[in-house]
């Protein structure tokens, strides 16, 4: 099966004027896009050609030999992810079944904010923050280098920031913590993180 890059859920200049349309553009259809033709182009003629995304991802995270399919295929999921992260409308207050669940393990849902801010601004390089669901059920919050994603620890994502450059630069320079800052307060799309958690 051939791996394609799924379009997003939503207009390109929607984001605006928290992420551009120039950003978002760049973003999906040269870096993303980059992501799946490269792919593509790894598995072809393979066992992995035959593969979901998922099972590519699983089958070559602990192979040293397929690190470049793994990176790939990491990074196709991980940015198709992101973007349902987001929505024009997000930021607003999540349901309240998502809010006792974040309670139940941060405190509040400001401390959940505050401890989620703080990964996305210390991963150092490029990278990603995560809110995730443990393996024992427990709700983290955890950050990866790269293209590493938390599936292969076990963890199920719910929610994710991407801090490599190409995400925030044209619109924010060097000011991550800004871009982070208007991700969770203006567009996190929290209704999409509670579908994840059921």
């Amino acid at each position: 099966m051939t791996i394609s890059l799924e379009p997003l859920p939503y207009l390109k200049d929607a984001l605006s004027p928290y992420i551009s349309e120039e950003t978002v553009t760049f973003h999906h259809e040269k870096h993303h896009a980059a992501y799946v033709n490269n792919l593509n182009n790894l598995i072809k003629g393979t066992e992995m050609e035959a593969k979901s995304l998922e099972e590519i991802i699983m089958l070559s995270a602990e192979d040293a030999s397929k690190a470049a399919i793994f990176n790939n295929a990491a990074q196709v999921w991980n940015h198709t992810f992101y973007f349902k992260c987001m929505h024009p409308n997000g930021g607003d207050e999540p349901a309240s079944e998502l809010v006792s669940e974040i309670e139940k393990y941060f405190g509040s849902f400001d401390e959940f904010k505050n401890q989620f801010k703080t990964a996305a601004t210390t991963q150092f390089g490029s990278g990603w923050a995560w809110l995730v669901k443990d393996k024992d059920g427990s709700l983290k919050i955890v950050k990866t280098p790269n293209a590493a994603t938390p599936m292969t620890s076990g963890q199920k994502p719910l929610l994710t920031i991407d801090v490599w450059e190409h995400a925030y630069y044209l619109d924010y320079q060097n000011r991550r913590v800004d871009y982070i800052d208007v991700f969770l307060s203006k567009l996190a799309n929290w209704s999409f993180v509670l579908e994840n958690l059921k």
